[in-house]
Formats: structure tokens, C-alpha cells, sequence
């Protein structure tokens, strides 16, 4: 059985995986608005990824059979100054999701619930991923804002659909 803290937190968790799926969509639609549709479909993909997260967690609850809590959202950001902002906007929410990720590790690991602490390892690489992957389209954002295409050639070439990652948690749903 997974420690109730941990549980608490999660549920909590799961609000902010579905916030940020919503706001990963927000910052599509408005790439998608400025026809730039391979940035705007790297948004939609890392949606769909946001949402699987939170089914990720929402598995593992039902798994463990602890109360899952599905919280109300935030309405997303959805005006955005020029092309850099929404994807600033990013990686600011990835690297608060990485302490979020890291804060449930803690708690796993001060109540000795190694099983929930295993299942957070994987978010915790996930995150590493996250953060570069924004970080790096920031800094091509930011020197490409005059010409787009800049940006959309980057998301273009470096931006492949992954595979299935085997190792990752099961998914709520699939």
C-alpha cells in the first residue's frame, strides 16, 4: 500500500500532469494559429505526453488501491506576446513539474515506500528529458524569433516521434 502522503501528493500530481497538458495544447493552438505546424504538433505530441503522465499516475493508484482525486484546472495561458513566450512559458512549467517529480520522490522516500519511490524513477528521467528538450527549443526560439522557419526547420530535424518506451508505467485507459 502506498503511504498516504505520498498518495495525497500524487492525487495533487495528477492536477498538474492534466494543467499541463492543457497548456501544452493552448501553446499548439496558438503555433498552429501562426502557421507553424511542426511546432505547433511538437505542443500536440507533448500534450498527448502530459496526459499520458497523469494516466500514468492514475494507473498507479488504482494499482495500489489508494482513493485517486481528480482535481479542477487553472484555465491555461492562452495569449502570448511573440513565438518565444509560449515555449519560455514551457520550460519554466517543466522545470517546475522537475521539482514537483522530485518532492514526490521525497516523500516516497521518507516514508519508506519504496514501491511508490520505484515509481517515480522513471518520471525523474522523463524530466531530465523535458527540460532539455525546452531548454534547447528556448535557445533556437530566441535566436530565430525574426525568421520561423529557423525554428520550424529545428522542430522539423530534431523533433522525431519516439517509440513506446518500454520501462515507462502503464497507462489508465490503454
Amino acid at each position: 500500500m502506498a503511504a498516504e502522503a505520498f498518495v495525497n501528493q500524487l492525487n495533487v500530481q495528477i492536477g498538474n500532469e492534466f494543467a499541463a497538458h492543457q497548456q501544452y495544447v493552448a501553446c499548439a493552438v496558438y503555433f498552429d494559429q501562426q502557421t507553424m505546424q511542426q511546432t505547433a504538433q511538437l505542443f500536440f505530441d507533448q500534450a498527448a505526453e502530459e496526459r499520458s503522465h497523469a494516466m500514468m499516475m492514475v494507473r498507479y493508484l488504482l494499482d495500489a488501491d489508494a482513493e485517486v482525486r481528480i482535481p479542477a484546472l487553472p484555465a491555461p495561458v492562452c495569449d502570448f506576446a511573440d513565438v518565444v513566450a509560449p515555449i519560455a512559458l514551457a520550460l519554466e512549467q517543466e522545470k517546475r513539474v522537475t521539482a514537483q517529480i522530485n518532492e514526490l520522490t521525497a516523500i516516497a522516500r521518507r516514508e519508506n515506500d519504496f514501491a511508490s519511490d520505484q515509481f517515480m524513477q522513471w518520471f525523474i528521467k522523463e524530466q531530465v528529458e523535458e527540460v532539455s528538450t525546452m531548454s534547447d527549443l528556448l535557445a533556437v526560439a530566441k535566436r530565430s524569433a525574426h525568421d520561423v522557419e529557423q525554428i520550424e526547420d529545428y522542430v522539423q530535424r530534431e523533433h522525431v516521434a519516439e517509440g513506446v518506451d518500454p520501462t515507462a508505467p502503464r497507462i489508465a485507459g490503454v
